[in-house]
């Protein structure tokens, strides 16, 4: 994919599961990654893998809820590679319940990263895009928000509100920036280490068991995204399992 080669991304949350499947995916295609999660030694590995592999990235601990700690991702990006081409607001947390088990603090870290996470990043790189006249904004979003199921309440309204974002900054960006909202189903990470119902938890591997798609599905959805010609906006796709109701 040519439209790839040589474009600098910021990636958060690609310490694990569609983070790091993306990671890998557009590096081995030319990309230049600028890696951020919270988790340095995983980030470090990464990297390590990447440019054993011939490829080129860098990492950058983030924490997606402090502004601060976005803003030096992006100055990162554009310091060792030049510019920023693509950013890629992925990280998010998962700590589902039902809502009459009042998890509030669960409640405010899903808002905290899935929602204003996303909201810092457009802050970070939106000026530099106008700047270049040239960039592509990516959200890692969810069906969750297409079927809303018990336990998801917060977690779907997170990924809806991240939505409309990215539709309400698609209107805005005019001809020259890009946006892409990807809607993964079932897949099969880490995302289970985060729940802290154990009844919510019980569930969650047989379910990925039984009908998760490995990552690297998202990834190449991404990386199609990416790849088409700068007057092409791919403004929305969903990856499901075909298992998945």
């Amino acid at each position: 994919m040519t439209g790839i080669v040589g474009k600098v991304v910021a990636l958060t949350g690609a310490s694990s599961g569609i983070g790091r499947a993306v990671a890998l995916d557009l590096a081995a295609q030319g990309a230049l990654m600028v890696l951020a999660a919270r988790r340095a030694e995983r980030l470090q590995a990464l990297v390590a893998e990447i440019t054993a592999a011939g490829g080129q990235a860098i990492a950058v601990t983030t924490d997606v809820r402090q502004r601060a700690e976005v803003g030096a991702l992006v100055a990162a990006a554009q310091a060792h590679f030049g510019r920023l081409d693509v950013m890629i607001a992925n990280a998010g947390v998962g700590p589902i319940s039902r809502l009459e088990k009042l998890q509030e603090d669960d409640w405010a870290a899903m808002v905290d990263v899935n929602f204003k996470g996303v909201l810092h990043c457009i802050g970070a790189a939106l000026p530099v895009f106008r700047a270049q006249g040239d960039g592509h904004f990516i959200a890692t979003v969810s069906t969750a928000g297409l079927k809303v199921l018990p336990t998801m309440a917060v977690y779907a309204a997170t990924k809806n509100a991240v939505r409309t974002l990215m539709e309400g900054l698609r209107q805005e960006a005019g001809p020259d920036l890009r946006v892409t909202e990807v809607s993964p189903g079932y897949v099969s990470t880490e995302f289970a280490n985060g729940v802290t119902d154990a009844e919510v938890l019980a569930a969650v591997p047989e379910a990925m068991k039984t009908m998760a798609l490995p990552p690297e599905a998202v990834a190449r959805a991404i990386s199609f995204a990416i790849a088409q010609p700068r007057e092409v906006d791919v403004g929305s796709i969903v990856v499901r399992p075909t298992a998945q109701g």
